[in-house]
């Protein structure tokens, strides 16, 4: 988090120049027990607020207006704490001067402040919990970003969409999404590896469309990252954006709706749109294995579609024409239903005219 660290850079340059500006003046300088004060207690009333603030768990908040509420915060803090540095003083009869004892309460206020401000940028949730009338949104261009996982890109239908302009919400895609598909694109599966690919060209050719706002996210969040498995990143990464997650897949809408993620599936979106082949139409596909009855055949479309074919069951790795005759739109997908025309190209058809 880059602006999280400016203000970690920030505050140790604020510390040293509190310092220096204190222990330069005439009545500490002149004094080693006074200098020594000033020095130890910055020393290590700083160590103390930068190492609470690293080692603690970290969460993005890139409202500016956290920094103004944290740093509020922190002063009303240090109003409470800083007078019992008198108190410390007095009680242990330190025989420190007035001027060390103010550095002291300078160094005790910016750290203070520093960890209040660190605290709000990285735990927004925990603040709107404490005090619910404080909320930090995130701003967004139009609607929740559209939070894209695999089976989304690859389907491809998402572009067309959005340029219909159904939609009008920027388009995220988290980058352990990407390492996803460049997984399954090196993939020993030829079925797998085409699909792999297919996506990674689909992810290519919308991010050069200029209608279509899309986002590579490379945040590194370590409270994703610790997560095993793609789909319970996708959740957390959507619940954290405050995005809607678009899917394909059944299997993780059941588990978004679950965990009060904002979800959409498009096949549900065309399901209830009634997008289906309709019979009669004619079809290229390739049988690349056999189905479930005894003469059909399988084959898929390049999005991953199901198309089963009667009379394709000894044709298969071969490319045919058929006829649809049913094709069905569930939650879990498409499939197409289909018998066999004839051979797409005249070489296989005069080769295996004789098997039919």
């Amino acid at each position: 988090m880059p602006m999280l660290w400016i203000l970690r850079a920030l505050f140790i340059i604020v510390i040293i120049f509190a310092f220096i500006f204190n222990a330069t003046s005439v009545d500490i300088s002149g004094d080693n027990r006074n200098f020594w004060a000033v020095f130890w207690a910055s020393f290590i009333l700083a160590a103390i607020a930068f190492c609470v603030d690293v080692f603690t768990p970290k969460r993005k908040l890139s409202a500016l207006a956290g920094v103004f509420f944290g740093l509020i915060v922190g002063i009303l803090i240090s109003a409470v704490l800083v007078p019992t540095v008198d108190v410390l003083v007095k009680y242990y009869q330190v025989g420190l001067i007035n001027e060390a004892v103010m550095a002291i309460k300078w160094t005790l206020s910016i750290c203070i402040c520093y960890l209040t401000i660190s605290v709000v940028m990285r735990t927004k949730d925990d603040v709107r919990f404490v005090v619910p009338y404080v909320e930090f949104a995130k701003q967004t261009k139009g609607a929740k970003p559209m939070i894209l996982d695999t089976s989304v890109i690859i389907d491809g239908r998402i572009a067309d969409l959005y340029q219909s302009k159904l939609f009008d919400a920027p388009l995220v895609v988290p980058k352990f999404v990407l390492n996803e598909l460049q997984l399954i694109s090196d993939s020993a599966d030829k079925l797998k590896r085409n699909r792999g690919r297919r996506g990674l060209d689909i992810l290519n050719k919308v991010q050069k469309d200029p209608t279509i706002d899309i986002e590579i996210d490379d945040e590194h969040n370590p409270e994703i990252e610790q997560l095993l498995g793609v789909d319970q990143k996708l959740v957390m990464f959507t619940k954290l954006h405050r995005g809607r997650l678009v899917t394909t897949d059944y299997n993780l809408t059941k588990v978004a709706q679950v965990r009060d993620i904002d979800v959409l599936n498009l096949n549900d979106l065309a399901n209830s749109l009634k997008m289906i082949a309709l019979p009669g139409e004619l079809m290229e596909v390739k049988i690349v294995k056999p189905g479930e009855e005894l003469d059909q055949g399988v084959g898929y479309l390049p999005d991953g579609t199901m198309v089963v074919v009667e009379n394709g069951r000894g044709k298969i790795g071969k490319d045919v024409l058929i006829s649809i005759t049913s094709s069905l739109q569930t939650a879990q997908g498409k499939m197409i239903f289909g018998k066999f025309e004839e051979y797409t190209s005249r070489k296989e058809n005069n080769g295996n005219h004789s098997q039919d």
